[in-house]
C-alpha cells in the first residue's frame, strides 16, 4: 500500500484516487458496525461452536482446528451493483472497467482457520459474484496489499480494497478475496507478512468460498486463478504453491501477482538501504513488519532496543488494528535512521540473528516449479517494492525450468499505477485461457 504524502492540489480527481488507494480507511463506515454487521442479517452455518468473544473455537484443540479449517460460519450480505455501478467504481480509480460485463453480489463470509501456531480462530474474507453468468463459475483469488487499519479489509467496508474484486466478479467469475488474520472481523492482531499464515487463510475462505457459493445458488469449479497485489502479491504466488499439491480439491489455472516483495532479502529490504523505496514508505513497512514478526521471532523484548525514542514507546500501539494508515504515518518519522537505533540500522545493512530468520521464513514463495502459466506484474518506477523483486522472482522460476513472463508497465509506472494498469491485462490474460 502507498503511504506517500503528495500534494494533489493540482491533480485530477482519478489521480487523487489513484494516490489514495489501499491506504484510505473505509469511508463513513464506523468499524462496530462494520463488525457488527448491522447492514444486514447474517446466515450462520451449522455444526461449529464458536466463542464470540475470543473468535475461537470453543473446546477445540489443534487436530480438530485442523479439521475444522475452512468450515463456514456465516455468510453476511453487504451490497448489490449493477453492471454500470461497478464500471463507474473502477473509473474512480482509473481503472479499464471494459471487460465487465456483468453486476454483482458482494458477501462477507466469516469462517474457521488457524492462527500462526495452528490453533483454532476465525477469519473474514469478501465473496463476490456475478449476477449472470456460467451455471458454475471459476474462481478467482484476489489477495490485498498492506492493510494496518481493520475497517480497509475487503470485506469490513466499501472500500478500494473491493475494486479489483468487483473487477474480476464483474467479468464472470466468483471471487474470494480474505482479509487475512486479524483484519475486517477476525480476532487478534494481523501477522503481518507472516506468509504461512496468509495462506492458510486463503486456502480456507477458498473452501468457505465454495460452501457459500453452493448456499447461494452460485456453485464454483475447482479451477483457480490466483492474483494479488504488493503484500497479496507474495501471498498469491505462495497460494500457488500449495494449490498445486491438490490437497484442497482445488486446481490451479494461472497466477498472476502484482508487483509482490517475494524477495525480501536481496531485494525489498536493499531497497529500503539504498533508497529505492521511499523513505517515509520504508519507515511504515519496517515499523509494521518488526512489530509483528516480533510476535512470531524473538526480535526484541524491549522496543527501545530496536526503535528510537520517543517511537519506542507508541509503535506497538500504532499498529493495533485501529488506526488508520494516515494516523501510522502522522505517529512516525520520515526516515529509517530516524526510527532505528544505530544497531538495528546496522542490523538492516546485514540482516543476521531473528530478523536474519524471519526474512528467511517469508522469503521463496517464488521458489518453486508452476505447472500453470505465470505472469508477473511490476513497475519501473515502483518505489513501494522495487522492481528487483519481479526479477529476482522470474529468476527463481527460471531455475526451476518455468519461463514467467515479466510484464513492466514502465518507467512511470508507480506502485498503485502498476496495479491499475495490470489488473485489467490479468483479467483479459484470464479469459484467454479459458
Amino acid at each position: 500500500m502507498p503511504i506517500k504524502t503528495t500534494n494533489t492540489q493540482q491533480e485530477s480527481t482519478p489521480q487523487k484516487n489513484r494516490r489514495q488507494w489501499l491506504r484510505r480507511s473505509a469511508a463513513a463506515v464506523a468499524l462496530t458496525a462494520v463488525l457488527g454487521g448491522l447492514a444486514a442479517p447474517a446466515y450462520a452455518a451449522v455444526g461449529t461452536r464458536i466463542d464470540t468473544s475470543t473468535g475461537t473455537h470453543a473446546d477445540a484443540g489443534a487436530d480438530s482446528a485442523q479439521r475444522d479449517r475452512g468450515r463456514l460460519v456465516s455468510v453476511t450480505p453487504l451490497e448489490t451493483l449493477t453492471r454500470a455501478e461497478v464500471v463507474s467504481r473502477l473509473s474512480e480509480l482509473g481503472i479499464d472497467g471494459s471487460t465487465v460485463r456483468y453486476g454483482i453480489t458482494a458477501h462477507r463470509l466469516t469462517y474457521a482457520t488457524v492462527d500462526p501456531r495452528g490453533r483454532p480462530t476465525t477469519a473474514t474474507g469478501l465473496l463476490v459474484l456475478p449476477q449472470r453468468g456460467p451455471a458454475r463459475l471459476d474462481l478467482v483469488s484476489d489477495t490485498h496489499g498492506t492493510t494496518a487499519y481493520r475497517a480497509s479489509a475487503p470485506s469490513a467496508g466499501p472500500g478500494d480494497n473491493r475494486l479489483t474484486p468487483y473487477l474480476h466478479a464483474g467479468s464472470g467469475r466468483a471471487v474470494s478475496a480474505p482479509d487475512y488474520l486479524g483484519l475486517g472481523g477476525g480476532p487478534g492482531s494481523h501477522p503481518y507478512m507472516d506468509t504461512a499464515s496468509a495462506v492458510t487463510a486463503s486456502v480456507d475462505m477458498l473452501k468457505a468460498t465454495r460452501s457459500a457459493a453452493d448456499r447461494l445458488g452460485r456453485p464454483v469449479t475447482r479451477d483457480v486463478y490466483a492474483t494479488g497485489f504488493s503484500q497479496g502479491g507474495q501471498v498469491a504466488m505462495a497460494l500457488g504453491r500449495e494449490l498445486s499439491k491438490g490437497r484442497d480439491g482445488f486446481r490451479l489455472r494461472a497466477l498472476a501477482p502484482m508487483a509482490g516483495p517475494y524477495d525480501l532479502s536481496g531485494s525489498e529490504i536493499p531497497g529500503i538501504v539504498d533508497g529505492r523505496v521511499e523513505p517515509r514508505t520504508a519507515v511504515f513497512y519496517l515499523s509494521y513488519f518488526l512489530t509483528a514478526q516480533n510476535r512470531l521471532h524473538p526480535l526484541y523484548k524491549d522496543p527501545a532496543e530496536v526503535f528510537r525514542a520517543p517511537y519506542a514507546q507508541t509503535v506497538e500501539n500504532l499498529f493495533d488494528g485501529n488506526h488508520t494508515e494516515e494516523e501510522i504515518v502522522a505517529g512516525l518519522p520520515a526516515t529509517p535512521d530516524e526510527l532505528l537505533t544505530p544497531q538495528w540500522a546496522a542490523n538492516l545493512r546485514d540482516p543476521r540473528g531473528a530478523f536474519r530468520t524471519a526474512l528467511t521464513a517469508n522469503d521463496g514463495s517464488c521458489d518453486w516449479k508452476p505447472a500453470v502459466p505465470v505472469r508477473l506484474y511490476t513497475g519501473a518506477d515502483d518505489t513501494d517494492v522495487p522492481i528487483a523483486n519481479a526479477r529476482a522472482c522470474a529468476a527463481d522460476l527460471a531455475r526451476h525450468g518455468v519461463r514467467a513472463t515479466v510484464v513492466d508497465q514502465g518507467t512511470d509506472a508507480t506502485h498503485v499505477v502498476t496495479a491499475v494498469r495490470s489488473a485489467p491485462q490479468a483479467v483479459r490474460w484470464f479469459d484467454s485461457l479459458r
